[in-house]
């Protein structure tokens, strides 16, 4: 194989960024902590109740929802950047948290990191933002989270174009954020495995990532946008389900998880001009109608405020959002929650070689192993009962298995087609019952001793209509 000579600097660069990036953190170390329950920390969470989503970066300056990779980093100049006001405005609301952009879509980072993408120290504010707004949310006794996007279009981070490079360049950012500015109750991921950005965790493993974040910080939540993915009632690739009620998606009625929410005050995520005109989302509607029905349940809500060019919020902004705090004050603890099965590794089904009792016209078993929630294996039409059977080729180990019913697949219906269900596995020369469960859901999950089998089959009987599932997902969960 050869590689050019852009190629061979460039893996000089990277390799020399990444080293040197390494030789400064190891001078750091994370905040202490004694790694405490998830439930206890998805608990308080929830006992938050409300938050506030800061969107500030080159999008700001350019009337663009996500900036242009190429733009100069010049162009970012928050001249009279006033974090202390955006604790205070979120204090007026009754917030308990918030949330910056530390770095968008396009790349740019506002910490001066180390590493090779382009960052404040490159801009016209050659200034820390990230420290700036912890240290004023802290000062005004409000806990602080962190996003971060994963796909990166300066630095190429996009779908089939990931490389242990590119993985090592996000660790070693995220070392910087969760080194040098204390400690961060969550931090929430965007532009992975999430429909538009196609960049999924088998193409960029989410244990990895998730693993070197509970490396420096064991009590830091993780979350990523992937709502629109996954079902709502488990927990997929995330310890706080989060939801882009912006986007249309909706927290299910009956989600026992707990979640997120998160929408905006203006129109859209970053500021645009008009915003100091704009009439805004009412005081009475992200109350009555958003974040006290959120609040009853496990949800809580995340209101976009989007600083302008100045980098201060806009009066308008303001005002409303001392009136959300004069309609609404935190109740106190949220409702309790129950400890929630988390799928944090690949499906080792996805793809495998399948068998079924029956394939239905265009619904072979492969529909049922495919990562997607929006396709389905059904039984032949008049069949009461069938098998689905996944063969991994060699002996694999699992302790964990989830059954989902399609709820968007029209031809099978929102109710539950199966009574009954019974997983199995090949062990000396028959089938041995792994776990049994009765239908009525749409989505079951279990977990279990670890073992190792060469094959697995699920067993389903019906009633009226022919049985059938979206999604058999098998894991291999470090519990």
């Amino acid at each position: 194989m050869t590689i050019s000579r852009r190629e061979f600097n460039y893996g000089l660069m990277t390799a020399a960024t990444l080293l040197g990036g390494a030789r400064r953190l190891d001078a750091l170390s994370a905040p202490t902590q004694v790694r405490e329950p998830l439930l206890d920390l998805q608990q308080k969470f929830l006992d938050l109740r409300f938050g506030m989503f800061i969107h500030l970066n080159m999008a700001t300056f350019e009337e663009r929802e996500w900036g242009d990779p190429k733009a100069s980093p010049k162009l970012f100049d928050p001249a009279h950047l006033d974090t202390d006001q955006w604790a205070e405005a979120a204090a007026s609301a009754n917030m308990g948290y918030g949330c910056l952009t530390t770095k968008h879509h396009d790349g740019f980072c506002l910490w001066p990191t180390r590493t090779s993408s382009p960052s404040v120290k490159d801009s016209s504010f050659p200034h820390d933002i990230v420290r700036s707004y912890t240290d004023s949310f802290r000062k005004r006794g409000l806990k602080v989270c962190l996003y971060l996007s994963i796909l990166d279009l300066r630095a190429d981070i996009r779908p089939y174009q990931i490389t242990s490079q590119k993985i090592d360049l996000i660790k070693v950012q995220l070392t910087e954020l969760l080194t040098n500015y204390g400690e961060i109750t969550m931090l929430i991921f965007d532009g992975w495995d999430c429909g538009w950005a196609r960049l999924h965790y088998d193409q960029l493993p989410f244990r990895t990532i998730y693993d070197h974040i509970k490396s420096l910080q064991p009590n830091c939540l993780v979350s990523d946008h992937n709502a629109g993915q996954y079902p709502g009632p488990a927990l997929y690739y995330s310890d706080i389900k989060e939801y882009e009620q912006h986007a249309g998606q909706k927290i299910p009625a009956d989600s026992l998880v707990p979640s997120q929410s998160g929408t905006t005050l203006q129109s859209e995520w970053f500021w645009k001009s008009d915003y100091p005109r704009q009439e805004l989302t009412s005081a009475k509607q992200i109350v009555d109608e958003w974040l006290i029905p959120f609040n009853q349940g496990h949800c809580n809500l995340i209101l976009n405020v989007a600083p302008n060019r100045d980098g201060r919020f806009d009066p308008n902004a303001i005002a409303r959002l001392e009136e959300i705090g004069k309609l609404w004050k935190n109740p106190g603890p949220s409702p309790k929650i129950a400890a929630s099965i988390q799928i944090t590794t690949p499906n080792l089904a996805f793809a495998k070689r399948s068998f079924a009792s029956s394939s239905a016209d265009t619904s072979g078993p492969d529909l049922a192993n495919d990562n997607n929630f929006r396709s389905s294996w059904i039984c032949d039409e008049g069949q009461k009962s069938g098998w689905l059977e996944i063969d991994f080729d060699q002996s694999v180990a699992f302790n964990t298995v989830s059954i989902v019913e399609s709820r968007y697949d029209s031809d099978s219906g929102a109710k539950s087609r199966i009574d009954s269900y019974r997983v199995q596995h090949w062990h000396d020369g028959s089938w041995s019952d792994l776990a049994i469960g009765k239908g009525g859901n749409t989505f079951q999950l279990h977990q279990f001793e670890r073992i190792s089998a060469e094959r697995i089959r699920l067993v389903l009987s019906g009633s009226t209509l022919p049985p059938g599932i979206t999604e058999f997902g098998v894991y291999n969960e470090p519990l």
